[in-house]
């Protein structure tokens, strides 16, 4: 009996609703006496305005049943295995009400830090800034207020616009809501006092890193306690940098992803008389800016340019030589230079960037439409090897190994030629493919790739494509820490 009294002392400390207490735990004794000698559970459950209270026993008798205590309603459900007895309690005021006690005990104990730590860590376990204003209010609220209501400058133009509304009646968040429509929030930066007859209601700013991020509002009926007040204007300074730096992330985030698009195909190209598909997954949780890339474009009737590459690193160093590569390619190309002076002439613009070189892999071809086929120029440049696949399931390595390029300034570049037949598919990916790695293995090893290839002939671009990529991800259980390019060109 001792320890469900003590579950429901914890349980009303929770919910601040302690004035109610001797009532709670008179309605617990009497529905914990009634039991049958079975084995049972206590379970407290919130509705709105009372909180109701269940002993759950397995038992297969019936056992008669009266109203406990001051239980406004009750009641007993059955299952075949299970009785329920539940009683209601209401709440004063229609509302939880504050723990007084446990701010006490925290203002002037290691509860008060512990209860700011826990806070601290939810607060830090989301960069999301629309998830943040959440957290504010569902710390705040039951334990320091009836309700807690967060303003933020959600446009950085200096106008506070309501982010999150919390209750500790949700049947009352409505309401609550029309209320503090007609309230002026405060303008400076020094908590202040909400005009609001029917509750003493507070205002807190959000300020980090000297900027003013949006406002805390919480109210109760009676008087806010000193210690609730330290603790809350305690919570308002962490919550104002949670925010912060939930922004700067997004923020980052953004323009990582914008950076990323500007160095990718605007659109996937139309490629009459080509069976083409290309996949890209840029690694990580941000999606830095870097790493791999593709290209297909057009330089005359029935004359294709195509590249797939790897930047060495991640970040603006690699972004720059990524979009030096991708734009050098496409001007040259249309400016009538081959497939082997393109390669040549962009390894001479990465070394002259001097230190922001980054060294690059590059497989680089042309297309031609013939009636037989599709004839291919390229130049594969330290990238990992391209594969073709021929419709008996033959597969081959169609292009000689030559030197990456922000290397060598002496490197010289030759092209190899192929024809694909109808049926015949080339394949061109990233070592984010190659070197996917399960264990002390890659999935390359031993010819694990063109063993994969082997297994597409009849397939479509796509098709293959898409194959390729399910054995990636399927190799090895966890993410892909590498950004992931494939590029698959098929003669029809």
């Amino acid at each position: 009996m001792s320890e469900v009294k003590r579950f429901t002392r914890e349980v009303m400390t929770a919910w601040a609703a302690m004035s109610v207490y001797p009532e709670a735990e008179r309605l617990v004794r009497e529905l914990v006496a009634d039991a049958v000698g079975a084995p049972f559970e206590v379970v407290w459950l919130h509705h709105g305005e009372s909180v109701q209270v269940e002993v759950r026993e397995k038992t297969d008798g019936h056992h008669d049943f009266g109203p406990p205590a001051d239980a406004v309603t009750w009641g007993v459900t059955f299952t075949s295995s299970l009785r329920t007895r539940w009683a209601r309690l209401e709440l004063p005021g229609g509302e939880p009400v504050q723990s007084d006690e446990w701010l006490l005990e925290a203002a002037h104990g290691p509860g008060w830090l512990g209860f700011l730590a826990d806070a601290s860590d939810l607060l830090a376990g989301t960069l999301n800034p629309e998830m943040v204003p959440a957290i504010i209010a569902q710390i705040v609220v039951p334990r320091l207020a009836s309700w807690c209501a967060v303003y933020t400058d959600q446009d950085g133009l200096g106008e506070l616009r309501p982010a999150y509304l919390w209750h500790a009646d949700e049947t009352q968040i409505d309401t609550m809501r029309d209320e503090l429509e007609e309230i002026a929030l405060p303008a400076d930066d020094d908590p202040a006092v909400l005009p609001m007859s029917d509750w003493q209601a507070l205002a807190y700013p959000l300020t980090a890193r000297g900027r003013r991020l949006g406002v805390m509002c919480l109210g109760r009926r009676d008087r806010f306690p000193d210690e609730a007040m330290q603790i809350a204007e305690d919570l308002s300074r962490r919550a104002a940098l949670a925010l912060d730096n939930a922004r700067l992330y997004a923020q980052q985030a953004a323009a990582n992803r914008a950076l990323q698009r500007s160095l990718l195909p605007p659109d996937e190209p139309t490629t009459p008389g080509l069976d083409f598909h290309v996949i890209y997954e840029p690694a990580g949780e941000n999606n830095e800016v870097g790493g791999d890339f593709y290209d297909l474009f057009p330089i005359a009737d029935g004359v294709w340019r195509f590249a797939i590459g790897d930047v060495c690193g991640t970040g603006p160093e690699a972004a720059a030589v990524t979009g030096l590569a991708r734009h050098t390619l496409r001007l040259l190309a249309r400016e009538g230079y081959g497939v082997a002076a393109v390669v040549g002439r962009l390894n001479q613009a990465i070394l002259e960037e001097g230190e922001r070189a980054r060294f690059l892999t590059l497989l680089h071809g042309q297309i031609t439409v013939v009636p037989e086929g599709l004839d291919i120029r390229l130049v594969s440049a330290g990238h990992p090897e391209a594969l073709r696949l021929r419709p008996n399931g033959l597969v081959e390595v169609v292009a000689s190994p030559q030197s990456l390029l922000g290397v060598f300034p002496e490197a010289k570049f030759q092209e190899d030629n192929l024809r694909l037949t109808p049926g015949d598919v080339l394949l061109g990916v990233t070592d984010g493919v190659t070197e996917r790695r399960s264990g002390d293995r890659l999935l390359d090893d031993d010819g694990g790739l063109a063993m994969l290839l082997a297994e597409c002939a009849d397939l479509s671009a796509r098709a293959v494509a898409e194959r390729i990529r399910r054995a990636v991800q399927d190799f090895a259980p966890e993410p892909s820490a590498d950004d992931l390019a494939i590029l698959v060109l098929r003669a029809p």
